[in-house]
C-alpha cells in the first residue's frame, strides 16, 4: 500500500526532515580525528530532542542508537561504538527524525581530514547520482527509471551498486512502500504520482557490489573491505517535479570549501 501525502502532510514532513538536515550539519562541527562514533551519536540526540524532535531510528526494529554511522568499508547501519574516528576515515552518517507525526530520513557520507584522492571521488560520484535519480522521480515516471539513472551513472565510472539494500517510502512509518533500489530497468517498477515521498539514497562500492552483514544483525560492510559512500534525500513528488524536504546545506555551510 502507498500512501500519498496532502500538500499539509507534505509540509510537516518538510520540518522533520529540515530537522535532520540541521543536525547533519551539527554532525559536520564535531567530525574530526579522536571523536568517538558514540560521542557523535550522543551530541545527535541530545541535538534533535532539544529541537522539538524524537529520534527516529532509536529502538526501530530494536536498533539501540539514534545514529547509523558507518565507517570505511561500512556501506550502512554501523552501530556507534568506541571506534575513535582517525585521519582519512570515510563516515556515512544516516539520521532519522520524528517530528510532527512523520518521518524525515538523510544521510551524508563525511571525509575525516585529508581523504585518498580516490575515495573522494567515489564520495563525490555518489553523491552526483544521487541527484541525477532525483531528476527522475517525477509523476508519471517508475521507480526503475530512477534505479536506472543512479546505475548507470556510477557503473559508468567503475564504481558498484549495492543490490540487497535500497531506498523506501517515507511518511508517519519510517519505511513505507515502496521499495526504490538503485538499480533497474526505466519503465518498470510502481508509477510515481503526486503525493508519494520517497527515501532515494546511493550505496555505492568502490570495489565489488557483495557485502556481509556482521552478527549483530545491523552492520553491514563491503566483502572485499574496499570503501563505500551512502548519500541520501527524502523527496516528495509533487507539482511535475521532485521536491527535496531534507537539505545538506546546513553541512555545507559548515564545510564550506571542504564540501564534497
Amino acid at each position: 500500500m502507498i500512501y500519498l501525502k496532502t500538500d499539509e502532510e507534505i509540509e510537516l514532513m518538510r520540518e522533520s526532515n529540515l530537522l535532520v538536515g540541521k543536525t547533519l550539519g551539527e554532525m559536520a562541527k564535531w567530525i574530526a580525528p579522536g571523536i568517538t562514533t558514540l560521542k557523535l551519536d550522543k551530541i545527535a540526540e541530545e541535538f534533535i530532542r532539544d529541537n522539538g524532535g524524537e529520534p527516529g531510528f532509536l529502538g526501530y526494529a530494536g536498533y539501540p542508537n539514534t545514529l547509523c554511522i558507518s565507517v570505511n568499508e561500512v556501506i550502512v547501519h554501523g552501530i556507534p561504538n568506541s571506534y575513535a574516528l582517525r585521519e582519512g576515515d570515510i563516515v556515512s552518517i544516516d539520521c532519522g527524525v520524528v517530528k510532527n507525526g512523520f518521518n524525515g530520513d538523510s544521510a551524508y557520507t563525511f571525509c575525516v581530514g585529508e581523504v585518498a584522492p580516490e575515495v573522494k571521488q567515489l564520495l563525490k560520484t555518489t553523491k552526483e547520482s544521487l541527484y541525477i535519480g532525483i531528476e527522475h522521480a517525477v509523476e508519471g515516471k517508475r521507480i526503475g527509471d530512477v534505479g536506472h539513472a543512479v546505475q548507470t551513472y556510477c557503473e559508468a565510472r567503475g564504481y558498484s551498486v549495492v543490490r540487497e539494500l535500497c531506498g523506501h517510502g517515507v511518511g508517519k512509518k519510517l519505511h513505507e512502500e515502496p521499495n526504490v533500489p538503485n538499480y533497474g530497468r526505466p519503465g518498470t517498477g510502481p508509477i510515481l504520482k503526486n503525493g508519494m515521498c520517497i527515501a532515494i539514497e546511493p550505496m555505492i562500492n568502490l570495489g565489488s557490489r557483495n557485502i556481509v552483514i556482521e552478527r549483530d544483525g545491523w552492520t553491514t560492510r563491503t566483502r572485499d573491505r574496499k570503501p563505500a559512500a551512502h548519500f541520501e534525500h527524502t523527496v516528495a513528488i509533487k507539482g511535475g517535479k521532485a521536491d527535496i524536504l531534507s537539505s545538506f546545506e546546513f553541512v555545507e555551510q559548515v564545510l564550506g570549501e571542504k564540501s564534497i
